[in-house]
């Protein structure tokens, strides 16, 4: 019997790592900064992951590497794509999902899934970082805030600016713009978000959204983006415990699938969703 397989996902702002047992349980993850994408990386995260669980890379019966730098990994037996991955890891957290919107650090996604986690349709933004991890970065620092605070003071906005740019020249520009105005930061936040939320939504309906929706990635853990986001999606998405390694979720249950041979059951078979529209389910390590 193995003792555990791993899926690790490699991206452009940080690398994750998931490890399961044979029953698809999961028994610990990691998250930590990418900085420069490379193997090593990824083999950080593998580790912090693997000590979590008091295991070796010796009880890797597979690992399956995705993401933004899953070519660049060698120790991996196979690689998948994220859009894959994430309709995996989805599929698995609640089956009733039919639509993941996933926003990372330098790309976003729109995915359809059908009753079985399998990509019906998608549509993907890799040519530029707009509306993504790496554009708010530069935003939080252009107005001298915290990433992790955009969320929380946008939503003391009443009266959201008008930023009519997603590209991050062109925002970084008009912020300070609207700052030397005397728009005060909170509208301005605000305002990025709507402009954000326009871009995603526009990306998202072109594939067809269906209920019930999930968003993963980072950007997942700024509320003000979810309210925006369900506001114009006219919908309220569930929120993985851990957004950010819903992806190498997936791969680890694909490397579960080569060494069993079959694919592998969710095991949440109900939607029970908190009010704060995170999904009920166990904690995972950092």
């Amino acid at each position: 019997m193995i003792k555990a397989v791993a899926g690790v996902d490699i991206g452009s702002l940080t690398a994750k790592a998931v490890i399961l047992d044979h029953r698809g349980e999961v028994l610990a993850s990691s998250i930590i900064p990418a900085g420069i994408v490379n193997e090593k990386t990824a083999e950080v995260s593998l580790h912090k992951a693997l000590r979590h669980a008091h295991l070796s890379s010796d009880d890797l019966a597979f690992v399956v590497t995705t993401g933004y730098g899953r070519t660049l990994v060698k120790f991996g037996n196979k690689n998948v794509t994220e859009i894959s991955c994430h309709a995996r890891g989805a599929h698995y957290l609640l089956p009733a999902v039919r639509t993941v919107i996933d926003i990372g650090g330098q790309d976003s996604k729109a995915i359809v899934l059908d009753s079985k986690g399998k990509v019906v349709n998608f549509t993907m933004n890799d040519k530029c970082a707009a509306g993504t991890g790496r554009f708010l970065e530069v935003m939080a620092r252009a107005l001298g805030v915290e990433l992790e605070d955009l969320g929380p003071l946008s939503l003391q906005s009443r009266n959201p600016a008008q930023v009519s740019s997603v590209c991050t020249v062109f925002a970084e520009s008009e912020i300070i713009s609207l700052a030397s105005k005397n728009v005060s930061k909170v509208d301005i936040i605000a305002g990025l978000h709507e402009s954000i939320g326009r871009r995603i939504v526009g990306m998202a309906k072109g594939v067809g959204v269906r209920p019930t929706v999930m968003m993963s990635g980072g950007v997942a853990k700024n509320q003000g983006i979810v309210q925006v986001l369900n506001r114009m999606l006219g919908t309220d998405m569930v929120i993985a415990p851990e957004p950010q390694i819903v992806g190498a979720l997936g791969a680890a249950l694909f490397a579960l699938e080569e060494v069993e041979g079959a694919p592998t059951k969710a095991v949440v078979t109900s939607a029970p969703v908190a009010r704060s529209r995170q999904l009920e389910g166990q904690k995972q390590p950092a």
